[in-house]
């Protein structure tokens, strides 16, 4: 049995018990003899009259029954629907008049007027601020005095429920009968609780814990502090800071800069001193313009443990990292149709990743340890429309999941150490979604350098995603997960080979020791999502089973080696707080060569719980071992 140095994290998303008890009944449902009362209570007192009570809980049915319906047993029948028909039969029509409406975290879509007012519930709230109106108008790209386009109103809506403060959204449309060439917008967010935090042991020596608040001031401001105390580290203490800021100035870019002395890298595995600064601003929609990102960061490794020289990897680099791309014709595409939803975006990128310091185990060509620079062009075609619906990764959330297309072609120059080599790539993506409720995405993703004559780092990946309809047995939902892919890579110059410890290989396994040429993987996973909830956490049970052949450089396919994982856990949430997903996972090693067959148990708070996708990625080579 093996057990990695953090492996029961004690209250990951908790800063104190405070915090937690306020979290807890924060979110603790009313019963439905409180609603009552505290609706009359509203009335008595002139907060709201009868005519309001009754519009706004109309409205909210009619958003709620945009993605559900009843069926023989209420509250479980279950539909899943286009984003853009809701707004269809108003296609065309003047917005008049845009009202926002934001609301705490203790709010619900079926009902405004429910609100939590316990001691606990007031408690939590004096600490949250509501998302300010304008925070809100900022993040809007319909405007006012203009014709209503029905897919970029669901465009909106979804951008809305991706910010990170907001747990969901709705964008209403009010018919006007004295205009019937005029409709009225209602924009409803929901807030999730932002304050947040963590902390970690291992013993008395050792001690780590973050806190963070990502709507500071209802701004869209995320400031997060990180700490840690370790008696065998030199200096003893370590300290991070972060600022982020969405949507600055109202240009849908998002601004951040941090500084570390503790950052720990993924891919050195050594703690790093870090400074950064980065502007990222997506396509929000297929009917922007604009989109890119930029990147400066300074890092270099730092020996706070005392490792032997002969084991330490002392390095520091620059990184600059630039892109950016235009929507090809979409001002004359709009101009004439502005239903049209198929694009073509062109983005270029440039980036210098300059090491001032190589650690002298590395002598030759390594894709992680060498100086490198890449000139990259794409072409990109794409149409994604949505189809929202709940329970793929989250607990009731909405979540907007694609359907359509996007094919990109990248080509360009790149350098690596002295050498300098021509790249052309290809990435196919098809998003298929089923009336009834199943999700599949194809995918394909193939490149490779040209140096003189030969082909260098031939690349490909190819596999399929499916998330299947719900399933009900009793109240409780049910869906599978299923992900199998094919990976190869030959005549490997700088790129890293094949390794089974990321999302294409087998979970849970996190040696990068197993290593090769050829990977062919097979994930399963069956959520069941449980209507019994405690404290507003709901509770998803899940077994699974992964399996992964791979084949060691210079053998066959048939000489392919056997890994596999196999065991289950259960993940909880809370939807109205900000606390990422919690996940418990049992994981069997049965099958895998020498000394790598295990068991071991892991908490984890890094589980994600939105599906995302974006319509355009910055161009880059093909990655085999990253998502």
């Amino acid at each position: 049995m093996s057990c990695p140095k953090y492996a029961f994290y004690i209250g990951r998303w908790l800063t104190t018990g405070l915090c937690l008890l306020t979290a807890c009944f924060c979110a603790v449902p009313i019963t439905l003899c409180a609603q009552k009362m505290s609706r009359l209570d509203s009335i008595k007192q002139g907060k709201i009259n009868l005519t309001q009570s009754k519009f706004i809980n109309n409205v909210f049915r009619q958003a709620v029954g945009s993605i559900e319906r009843q069926g023989a047993s209420p509250g479980l029948a279950y539909l899943n629907k286009k984003s853009e028909d809701v707004f269809l039969p108003y296609q065309g029509k003047i917005i008049r008049h845009i009202k926002i409406n934001p609301y705490n975290f203790d709010r619900t879509l079926r009902d405004t007027l429910h609100e939590d007012n316990s001691l606990a519930g007031r408690f939590g709230k004096s600490l949250h601020t509501v998302t300010k109106d304008f925070q809100i108008r900022d993040n809007l790209f319909i405007r006012e005095n203009t014709p209503l386009n029905a897919y970029k109103v669901a465009d909106n809506e979804r951008y809305l429920r991706e910010l990170e403060y907001i747990h969901d959204a709705r964008i209403l449309v009010r018919a006007l009968k004295n205009n019937p060439d005029s409709v009225d917008i209602d924009v409803v967010t929901i807030d999730v609780f932002s304050i947040a935090g963590g902390f970690a042991t291992n013993g008395l020596n050792h001690f780590n814990a973050n806190l963070f608040e990502t709507n500071l001031a209802g701004m869209g401001q995320r400031v997060e502090v990180t700490g840690l105390y370790d008696g065998n580290r030199n200096p003893g203490l370590g300290e991070g800071i972060q600022y982020r800021k969405n949507n600055l100035f109202h240009s849908f870019a998002d601004a951040s800069v941090g500084y570390s002395t503790m950052s720990g890298n993924g891919f050195t595995n050594e703690e790093e001193t870090s400074g950064f600064f980065s502007l990222t601003r997506r396509l929000v929609s297929p009917y922007s313009r604009i989109a890119g990102g930029l990147t400066i960061s300074h890092n270099q490794s730092f020996n706070s443990y005392h490792a032997p020289d002969s084991t330490f990897y002392r390095y520091s680099y620059n990184l600059f990292d630039i892109w950016g791309g235009y929507n090809i014709g979409i001002r004359k595409l709009t101009a004439t149709n502005n239903t049209i939803r198929d694009r073509r975006f062109f983005s270029l990128r440039f980036y210098n990743r300059d090491y001032q310091h190589v650690p002298y185990q590395v002598s030759s060509f390594n894709p992680v340890f060498n100086s490198s620079s890449a000139l990259l062009g794409q072409i990109t075609f794409f149409r994604q429309d949505y189809y929202r619906t709940q329970y793929i990764y989250g607990f009731g959330a909405t979540e907007d999941l694609p359907y359509g297309y996007n094919l990109s072609l990248t080509g360009g120059w790149h350098r690596q150490l002295e050498m300098q080599r021509l790249y052309l790539g290809i990435n196919a993506y098809k998003y298929i979604a089923t009336h009834d409720g199943d999700f599949l995405q194809v995918y394909f993703k193939a490149g490779a350098f040209r140096y003189g004559s030969s082909l260098q780092d031939a690349s490909m990946l190819a596999g399929v995603t499916a998330f299947s309809r719900t399933f009900f047995w009793n109240t409780t939902r049910i869906r599978q997960y299923v992900n199998a892919s094919y990976s190869s890579i030959s005549n490997m110059v700088t790129n890293a080979p094949l390794r089974i410890d990321n999302y294409y290989g087998v979970r849970g396994f996190l040696t990068d020791s197993a290593s090769g040429v050829r990977r062919l993987s097979l994930q399963s996973e069956t959520e069941f999502f449980i209507k019994f909830s405690l404290w507003g956490f709901h509770f998803c049970p899940f077994p699974y089973f992964d399996v992964s052949l791979l084949t060691p450089p210079g053998q066959s396919f048939r000489h392919s080696e056997l890994y596999s994982s196999l065991g289950g856990g259960v993940r909880m949430r809370n939807e109205n707080l900000v606390f990422e997903t919690i996940e418990l996972r049992a994981y069997f090693f049965p099958v895998a060569p020498g000394n790598m067959r295990g068991f071991k148990i892991v908490l984890n708070s890094n589980i994600r719980y939105r599906y995302t996708s974006n319509f355009i990625s910055p161009p880059d080579v093909v990655q085999l071992n990253t998502q």
